[in-house]
């Protein structure tokens, strides 16, 4: 059951957009299909809606087989049980929140929509505007009667287009917690397409990270934020230090010869680029004065300069001049710029990695 997709490939002219990806959404699932402008996310997300024809490979839906260009199989989108939500909102204004609720069972042919049009906005909170028009609405509650409209039908699966890259950071946040909520309530698979690390953390139950028609990784929030296989998906998700080293032996060095401890899982790393990730989060940083001087191998401790300090809120970030790198922590401590101060990480938070 869900959503299994098979060595799917899309070419628009010239261009193989996606590349023969393949992966699968369980029954309940929240996945986000997360990567830059381009890469091929929005057009997966309208290869399974039925919105685009595919080139390669098949798409089935609770085991259906919707899209296969072997055997020529087509399920058009009205005919695939699934609700889309998109970045636009898409409501009609010439209609009130219920009958813009109600449309597409009416393109079904439902005859009493209601009962079904109460069920969703009572869902999503918006049943007491329910005579209003999209005009007398804010944009949180226009993206509510979207979110309405594509669960009336009770569908099978829920697909969603960048829905809240139009609200504004307060309301973002509101909404989606409230995705996450009738999601889980529904129990139906869910593909979530974003280019925003934020929501993809913070929603998904996996996430998968995609550059140029390709799959870069699948993992849980967890996996891709801390254990991230290549530079390429570090640099993307969250913020990140990559650190120049040099290969001695053994041993991992900065430029200036400074020796680092890195993570176990990944000391034995092959290659000629090679870089160290260090998150800013994971970095201590303290007046040198202050700083403890007992050395211990699985703790790094490197002196730098203060080159600027910005106040965040919750923490001010610093950057520091480190044998040559610009490296970025935080703390709750104001420095002055020019002053020396003493880093210290963990070899467990210092990971190497492949470009």
């Amino acid at each position: 059951m869900g959503i299994s997709v098979r060595d799917l490939v899309k070419v628009y002219g010239q261009s193989t957009v996606i590349k023969g990806i393949s992966f699968d959404v369980a029954d309940g699932e929240f996945v986000t299909l997360l990567g830059p402008s381009g890469c091929g996310k929005t057009t997966t997300l309208r290869s399974i809606a039925g919105l685009d024809t595919i080139d390669g490979g098949d798409i089935r839906i609770n085991e259906q087989l919707v899209s296969d260009t072997e055997t020529g199989v087509f399920v058009p989108p009205h005919e695939r049980n699934l609700g889309m939500v998109f970045q636009s909102y898409a409501v009609w204004p010439h209609l009130t929140v219920a009958q813009n609720v109600a449309f597409p069972l009416t393109v079904r042919g439902v005859r009493d929509t209601s009962e079904a049009v109460k069920w969703a906005l009572d869902i999503v909170g918006m049943y007491e505007l329910a005579n209003r028009r999209p005009s007398e609405l804010s944009g949180g509650q226009q993206q509510r009667v979207a979110l309405a409209r594509a669960i009336a039908g009770k569908p099978q699966v829920l697909l969603f287009d960048e829905p809240l890259s139009n609200l504004d950071a307060r309301l973002r946040d509101r909404t989606r917690a409230e995705i996450s909520r009738i999601q889980r309530e529904l129990k139906v698979p869910a593909i979530y397409v974003t280019h925003d690390q934020t929501e993809a953390l913070s929603m998904s139950d996996r996430i998968i990270v995609m550059s140029a028609g390709l799959t870069i990784q699948d993992g849980t929030p967890t996996q891709i934020y801390h254990e991230p296989v290549n530079r390429f998906v570090a640099d993307f998700i969250g913020n990140a230090n990559f650190l120049r080293v040099q290969q001695h032996g053994q041993h991992w060095t900065l430029p200036d010869g400074t020796r680092l401890s890195v993570c176990p899982e990944t000391k034995h790393l092959q290659g000629d680029k090679i870089t160290a990730l260090v998150r800013p989060e994971a970095i201590r940083v303290e007046p040198k004065a202050q700083a403890q001087t007992q050395s211990h191998p699985d703790i790094n401790r490197i002196i730098g300069t203060v080159l600027s300090s910005v106040f965040l809120g919750q923490h001010i970030e610093h950057v520091v001049s480190v044998a040559g790198l610009e490296l970025r922590a935080f703390s709750r401590t104001t420095l002055a710029s020019g002053s020396t101060v003493t880093l210290t990480f963990h070899a467990h938070d210092c990971r190497l990695l492949s470009e």
